[in-house]
């Protein structure tokens, strides 16, 4: 039975629901550890993540809940740390390594925030060669648990966001295929769990989590590791469809 939600968002960043809403929320499912994981801050956009000043607050609120639930669920202070942040982590209990950014010259450009601003970025940066860009950032990923001494690994292929409903790419190509299997290749190494995310399901983007099938399939036959994470936004979205999945977190036999 799965016991553990460890990536999520609240009114701290760009979620809905407050930090102690989201443990109520795990304490109902019957979770015994929960994690808050604030995106980090990022020069660059704060239109999504914490800000500077508000980080130690979120802290202390976090520290706050441990104790008051202490009897009922154990409460974890994470961070969702973006590849291009850098602010540090050493107060936090653990670190989410993610890219939802390709950076083209001086340029940060969002990976998952709307599928016109892939395809706009596409043929501005990169001429029409969807594959040009998947490789760019899939050779960022690659680098993201050096880069941010991550845990766990966030949503590997978060790219193909929307994908199902705007074919951008082939995911089926060989260039795309040949960039994440290469990135999956070098985070192997480092032993870091990846995330079995849901979250796009629950916002209704995809039909399946993070990552694909066939990248499941293949970082489970080379010995990776899983762990579920919800990237729920909102209360009733804490450890969605866990159920499902549970048992792609178990060792490959």
């Amino acid at each position: 039975m799965i016991s553990k939600d460890l990536h999520m968002h609240t009114v701290r960043c760009d979620g809905q629901c407050t930090p102690e809403e989201m443990v109520q929320s795990a304490i109902g499912k019957g979770l015994t550890t929960v994690g808050i994981s604030g995106h980090s801050y990022t020069f660059f956009d704060e239109s999504y993540c914490m800000q500077k000043a508000d980080v130690p607050r979120y802290i202390a609120e976090l520290h706050y809940l441990r104790a008051k639930y202490f009897d009922r669920i154990h409460v974890l202070c994470g961070v969702e740390q973006d590849y291009y942040s850098d602010y540090p982590t050493d107060d936090f209990d653990y670190v989410i390594g993610s890219v939802h950014y390709v950076k083209i010259w001086d340029d940060y450009v969002p990976v998952d925030e709307s599928a016109d601003i892939l395809r706009a970025a596409i043929d501005h940066y990169f001429d029409g060669d969807a594959y040009a860009m998947c490789e760019l950032y899939f050779r960022t990923v690659a680098d993201v648990v050096k880069k941010t001494d991550c845990d766990i690994i966030g949503h590997f292929d978060l790219i193909d966001k929307f994908i199902e409903k705007e074919p951008l790419f082939d995911v089926n190509h060989p260039r795309y295929v040949a960039a994440w299997q290469h990135a999956a290749d070098r985070l192997l190494r480092y032993d870091v769990p990846f995330e079995i995310n849901t979250g796009s399901m629950s916002r209704g983007y995809r039909t399946q989590p993070y990552p694909s099938k066939d990248m499941i399939a293949y970082i489970r036959e080379r010995g990776g590791r899983f762990v579920l994470s919800s990237d729920a936004h909102k209360a009733e979205d804490v450890a969605y469809r866990f159920e499902e999945y549970e048992a792609l977190t178990e060792p490959s036999p």
